[in-house]
């Protein structure tokens, strides 16, 4: 390490003295014992503050009782037991104002080229005839600035006055010249002032950092001071993937990363005395999505800043997968009352965002306005910055390794599906509902498999075919769930049996044969002394099951009180997230749904399945929801995994076209994720979970990534796919996809 450099495992405490961070450059767990010689070390590097932090905001504590690890615990959100919009500054965008005393905002992005001024226009148009409050549109030059000068103007005269968004990268004096004309300017910190990323390993001495940050001070402060004149609003935009090598050697790809990397700008913008601006801390993995937000809100309580929020997943894909990544991210965070204006980006048209854009608004609105929740109570144990299972003696589903889960759950994810009699009438087609390959009598070998099923109302006992189908499941070690009235009366061998507390305190369970697996029905939020059965109860598993329909209480609360007593109590039952929806639920308000609250609790590790029940809904599609929700939460990982920008003017191929020819050939590949990206701004940065990439480079060229470094370029678009699926196999990743039968 040369002279002067700041070592980042000295960062971890540091930073919060002496910079008054809420957390550290380096989020290591430190030991007690270095507390003081941490604190010693003095950062040097000078930082703009232009606020009195808050020190009381956060804490260390043991990571567990008698633990020698320390932890910070901050405050992340208004209220952690019911939802409350978390108060923030108006920022107005052109004639629209953000923050929590207006509604949340809806937006989008055109996909046309910028220079095709009428194309473009009549994008806009589209987009702000289905609902939407805002347009983003990319200005990568400046022709493409020139040209929204007339697109403002075009507008106006067609009496469209949506606010109009410039989305900046790479370019100061762009962003310079279109401030001028659009309401508001999105920068990318990442790569505003910065060198573009290498992603390259680089030690920084102090004289170094401090000068990188002068600059950045010397190239961004201009357009600050034309915001100022104008009236314009900014985004400090940070995308995961997309930091620069300095950021990078100081903090890694990390949430931490991000969050200190919009600080930068973000402290300029407050020493100009100019404060129209909003956050957003997007990446295309949820989970890490959640965190760098959760660390960003938690930064700005310590600084007693107030500016409001843009929530999105970025590059989140198309149909299902793109609706359910959007929920589990802006959903989890709309239930904690974060969030002032959302996009939902799908490799779709861009005006097809906007229906599920509002249904997510919608949701997170009402919760707000109810202040859905539970009756108060401590929370201890939830980590909100780090993702970590709960513990237990449960097997974790390897891949080609043989696991006997009769009667228990995967830790990493479990499935259920309830089916009706009807679906067991014929019992070849039920079979291939429940997973895409199933030899009959012989294990599930398909990863895509249901683990368990609940049978609302068991087949007559002379229904020989119906219950030889479910005997013959149970044979191969799938949980058969039936309620306790239907295994009295007609009782099915080797049943799990549904009971919920009542039953089990007046002792009806025990009318069954000893030896009975129990599954537990809970909403959550019963008085903890009616949950101390608990301890004298002997099940296989809980089901959290507080009906969605319920206006006054919250089911995510309830389930994080619910797992807090768990916790305190030393249980580990294994917790389904069980969704009922009435009948007539629409699709997206499912995925959503689904997503929000189920989603919410998974990214914290909260939970070990999901059960979703609708009446009307077909089977496959609730089965393919469960897992899409299991794997946006990396719980469970059970196909391809696709990285898929929404396209816009940088694009340089069809996206959608391009997404869909790729899926089908590579859609048997679990395990495997592949980024699809429009352009290189997109491109190996924006990409930063995927293992193989998919980008263009030049008007009908590709280049081809193994993770962040590009391996093969230029090759014609026509090969492109071709040399794709060679390269995944050159890596020993491919698969033949299976025949069909």
């Amino acid at each position: 390490m040369t002279s002067g450099t700041v070592p980042a495992s000295f960062m971890a405490l540091n930073g919060r003295e002496s910079a008054g961070l809420g957390f550290g450059k380096a989020m290591d767990f430190v030991r007690i014992s270095d507390v003081q010689s941490r604190y010693s070390i003095r950062r040097r590097i000078s930082a703009i503050r232009n606020s009195t932090p808050n020190p009381e905001i956060t804490h260390l504590e043991p990571a567990s009782e008698g633990s020698p690890l320390l932890v910070p615990r901050q405050k992340y959100c208004e209220s952690l037991h019911k939802t409350v919009r978390r108060k923030t500054r108006t920022v107005m965008v052109g004639n629209v104002a953000l923050g929590s005393e207006h509604p949340i905002r809806i937006q989008t992005m055109t996909t046309s080229d910028t220079k095709d001024v009428a194309a473009t226009v009549e994008q806009v148009m589209r987009i702000a005839d289905r609902g939407a409050d805002i347009v983003r549109i990319t200005v990568q030059g400046k022709k493409e600035a020139d040209a929204c000068f007339e697109i403002k103007n075009l507008l106006v005269q067609k009496n469209y006055n949506i606010p109009l968004v410039a989305d900046i990268h790479f370019a100061p004096s762009v962003a310079l010249r279109v401030s001028e004309c659009f309401d508001k300017i999105r920068v990318n910190p990442g790569n505003f002032a910065d060198r573009r990323a290498q992603f390259e390993k680089f030690e920084y001495t102090e004289d170094d950092y401090q000068k990188e940050l002068e600059h950045i001070e010397e190239v961004f402060s201009p357009l600050v001071e034309k915001c100022k004149k104008y009236g314009r609003a900014m985004r400090i935009g940070t995308n995961h993937g997309s930091l620069s090598d300095r950021i990078m050697s100081y903090y890694g790809d990390s949430p931490r990363g991000m969050v200190e990397s919009a600080f930068e700008f973000a402290r300029i913008c407050r020493k100009l005395d100019y404060h129209n601006f909003v956050f957003s801390m997007k990446a295309s993995n949820p989970v890490v999505m959640v965190q760098a937000y959760r660390l960003l809100v938690a930064e700005m309580y310590v600084q007693g800043w107030d500016y409001p929020l843009h929530l999105g997943v970025t590059e989140a894909g198309e149909g299902e997968d793109g609706r359910m990544k959007s929920a589990i991210g802006i959903g989890t965070l709309l239930q904690d009352g974060l969030g002032d204006t959302i996009r939902v980006s799908l490799t779709e048209p861009p005006e097809e965002e906007i229906d599920p854009c509002r249904r997510l608004a919608n949701l997170g609105m009402r919760a707000a306005e109810l202040q859905k929740g539970v009756a108060p109570f401590e929370e201890k144990h939830r980590h909100y910055f780090d993702f970590q299972r709960r513990t237990g003696q449960l097997p974790l589903q390897k891949e080609g390794e043989e696991v006997d889960y009769r009667g228990v759950l995967h830790r990493d994810g479990s499935v259920l599906m309830s089916i009706s009699l009807n679906q067991l009438k014929s019992p070849e087609t039920f079979y291939r509902s429940l997973a895409a390959k199933l030899v009959v009598g012989m294990p599930f070998k398909d990863l895509a498999t249901v683990d368990s099923i609940l049978v609302r109302e068991l087949p007559p006992v002379d229904d020989a075919e119906a219950r030889l189908a479910l005997k013959r499941l149970i044979d191969i070690s799938m949980g058969v769930i039936t309620p306790l009235t239907e295994q009295l009366t007609k009782p099915l061998p080797n049943a799990m049996v549904l009971v919920n507390l009542k039953e089990i305190s007046s002792g009806a369970f025990k009318l069954l044969p000893e030896g009975t697996r129990l599954v537990l029905s809970l909403r959550g939020d019963e008085p903890y002394e009616e949950l101390e059965i608990l301890k004298k109860t002997d099940a296989t598993m809980l089901l959290h099951n507080l009906p969605i329909t319920e206006d006054k209480f919250s089911r995510v609360h309830a389930a994080r009180r619910l797992f807090e007593y768990l916790q305190e109590n030393a249980l580990d039952f294994p917790v389904v997230h069980h969704l009922e929806f009435p009948n007539g639920t629409h699709r997206d308000d499912l995925v959503i749904g689904a997503g929000t609250n189920a989603g919410a609790l998974l990214v914290d590790g909260l939970g070990d399945g999901i059960l979703l029940e609708a009446p009307d809904q077909d089977f496959e599609f609730l089965r393919n929801t469960s897992f899409n929700l299991l794997q946006g939460c990396r719980m469970r990982n059970t196909k391809t995994e696709y990285v898929s920008c929404p396209s816009c003017g940088r694009t340089l191929f069809d996206l959608q076209e391009i997404s869909a020819q790729i899926r089908e050939k590579t859609s048997h590949l679990p395990g495997v994720s592949i980024a699809i990206m429009g352009c290189i701004v997109n491109g190996p940065g924006e990409m930063a979970d995927a293992d193989f990439g998919y980008v263009g480079g030049a008007p009908g060229k590709i280049d081809l990534y193994v993770g962040k470094t590009v391996v093969k370029r230029g090759i014609a678009m026509e090969h492109a796919t071709d040399a794709l699926i060679q390269l995944i196999k050159d890596h020993g990743r491919w698969v033949d996809p299976p025949k069909e039968e």
